[in-house]
């Protein structure tokens, strides 16, 4: 650091250089994210000083988190449901693993262990590293869901929990949530759901799915508004059925405005909090409904496209996840990149990855299968 600062115009030149080194959202069909809704953008902007790690100071933004739990879980089956907004998936699974391995190591037990599906995100791999968890992973059926009879195999006396998606991130698919709620209750075993995707996407889809609170042995689920909630960066949420598992991430905050704190982080910026609250008061479940038709259209005409270019996808589209299948994957997505696409792909079975998002429009899904047509 200089000992004198330069000029705030010399700053800002500067910072607009960088921004335009990023890649904008317009070719990007690799991504999850998506550009926030004016009106998030707005009130992250406004709340930008409030500090949800010491909430005594800051009561509107709580009032507002307190009744973003009781929207977001009315949505997922549940408006009694209790939780906060996380920085993302990843700290709603670490936080949700974390619950149930503190009440079971209060209860004596030492090795531990969770089951989740092949397909589960690299957020399960840091939580084996990060709580001393065994991590079983479940093998897939043949339409990439989690096998559930592979699940009852792998559970023994020590298995605490086991995990079901509710939109894979590669593939876009749906767990059997219910069976698995089945075995969860024969077995009285925590069950958590990670519907960090599917969670804004689901519940307007036109085929139902049971996948939420709605199904009694469901005891957790974390879902990110910051993908299809249309919300600023970062903006999950972690949810639990029971209050008494924010007890047992509990630790003691004396000199706060707060006794005790539940979340994994200290400082908690109220920002993207009013963000979600903004954009999910403004839009209501109309609007996200339209946002989730716009982009399942955009997902049906991309595989219909791509369908009669002799191109098939390994699974039919559940949401708006698409894989391609291609002799060599790699290949196309290297000379679809060299056309300035960003594009992703699968590990097994590989194929190409397309993830149509809010900010894909009719006239992207053409000139991509339009590229997509010469580098084939």
């Amino acid at each position: 650091m200089e000992e004198r600062g330069i000029s705030k115009e010399e700053l800002k030149s500067f910072l607009k250089e960088q921004k335009q080194k990023d890649l904008t959202y317009r070719k990007v069909l690799s991504s999850m994210c998506t550009y926030p809704h004016e009106i998030a953008a707005y009130a992250h902007n406004l709340f930008l000083d409030s500090n949800l790690g010491d909430s005594g100071l800051f009561p509107g933004t709580k009032a507002m988190e307190d009744e973003l739990i009781r929207i977001i879980g009315a949505l997922l089956g549940n408006e009694n449901a209790h939780g906060y907004i996380s920085t993302g998936g990843t700290e709603s699974n670490i936080q949700a693993m974390r619950a149930i391995r503190n009440r079971k190591r209060k209860e004596g037990l030492q090795q531990m262990n969770i089951i989740v599906p092949k397909t589960a995100h690299f957020s399960f791999d840091k939580i084996e590293d990060l709580l001393c968890l065994e991590v079983k992973k479940a093998g897939l059926d043949d339409e990439l869901r989690v096998d559930v009879n592979l699940v009852e195999e792998l559970i023994d006396d020590n298995t605490i929990s086991i995990v079901g998606i509710a939109g894979t991130t590669e593939f876009g698919q749906i767990d059997p949530i219910k069976e698995l709620a089945d075995i969860a209750n024969n077995s009285d075993i925590f069950l958590h759901i990670d519907a960090a995707f599917g969670g804004f996407v689901i519940p307007f889809l036109d085929a139902e799915y049971q996948f939420d609170f709605s199904l009694d042995a469901v005891s957790s689920i974390s879902v990110d508004p910051h993908k299809m909630g249309m919300s600023t960066i970062p903006a999950g949420c972690i949810l639990f059925r029971d209050e008494l598992y924010l007890a047992d991430l509990a630790v003691d905050t004396p000199y706060l405005t707060t006794n005790e704190q539940c979340s994994l982080i200290g400082t908690r910026s109220g920002a993207p909090v009013a963000a979600t609250y903004a954009v999910l008061k403004y839009l209501g479940r109309d609007g996200l409904r339209a946002i989730v038709d716009n982009c399942m259209q955009l997902t049906r005409m991309l595989v219909h496209g791509a369908k009669a270019m002799g191109i098939y996808p390994v699974i039919e589209p559940v949401m708006n996840v698409v894989t391609l299948r291609f002799p060599d994957v790699d290949r196309v997505a290297k000379a679809l990149e060299a056309r300035g696409w960003r594009v992703s792909t699968t590990r097994a079975p590989k194929a190409l990855r397309l993830v149509i998002m809010p900010h894909v429009t009719e006239d992207t899904i053409e000139m991509f299968l339009n590229d997509l047509e010469n580098v084939k």
